[in-house]
């Protein structure tokens, strides 16, 4: 059963989600502040958090952050009433895998739940580091590295690549990257997936020499291994 840890600082909210999520076959755990919440994930396994962005103690960007910055990549659901696009990317680049605007149906939270909890995680989601010309991507320990040299990406930019390195030479639309790498699309628009696509060509791409990702005109963008 997938265990959840919901981090959210409104005691009736918390209690609410525990219960509809344990009604559903998960085992929950609650926080009621950031710092015990990320205290909690670090320590402990869990294959989904819930999170409020507002907590006390501590933001759950911050949280985010923190996971990240350990190389802990449980995926992260983040709630929010925040609904400016700014602040919507903000949690994306984080390190967050998607977001729900507050307030929510009970039934979109669930939906994105599942749709979380059934990407393979831990070492059972790959056999193998995925190797494209001078790139390789350990997707166990969540390591790039161009020409030997590791890479520093976000989670985000990692899940991208991944998703475009698994099949080099095919063209995949925006929407099918954000469907791919954001989960749930929502209110997400593709314009995030161009913005990604910038960031990795500024991590990947040297002067002079051709881009790893080119973009398809009109349709969408492909991985082209370089030597």
């Amino acid at each position: 059963m997938p265990r959840i840890l919901i981090i959210e600082d409104e005691e009736k909210m918390a209690r609410t989600l525990a219960r509809v999520l344990r009604e559903e076959g998960h085992v929950a755990e609650t926080a009621g502040d950031g710092r015990t919440g990320l205290a909690r994930a670090l320590e402990d396994t869990f294959d989904l958090l819930i999170v409020d962005w507002m907590l006390p103690e501590r933001s759950g960007v911050q949280i985010v952050r923190g996971l990240r910055a350990a190389d802990i990549y449980t995926p992260v659901l983040m709630l929010t009433a925040r609904g400016q696009v700014e602040d919507r990317v903000e949690g994306l680049d984080a390190g967050a895998d998607d977001y729900l605007l507050k307030p929510f149906a009970l039934p979109e939270l669930l939906a994105r739940v599942r749709a979380l909890t059934r990407r393979p995680q831990g070492e059972g989601s790959a056999e193998a580091t995925i190797r494209a010309g001078d790139v390789a991507l350990d997707p166990v320990r969540h390591v790039v590295r161009l020409r030997g040299e590791r890479i520093d990406l976000t989670a985000k930019e990692f899940a991208l690549l991944a998703a475009l390195m698994q099949r080099p030479g095919q063209i995949f639309s925006r929407s099918v990257l954000l469907d791919t790498v954001w989960g749930v699309p929502g209110e997400v628009s593709t314009s995030v997936v161009e913005l990604y696509v910038s960031y990795l060509r500024k991590k990947l791409d040297r002067e002079g020499e051709p881009s790893h990702i080119r973009t398809v005109r009109g349709v969408g963008y492909t991985f082209e291994p370089q030597p």
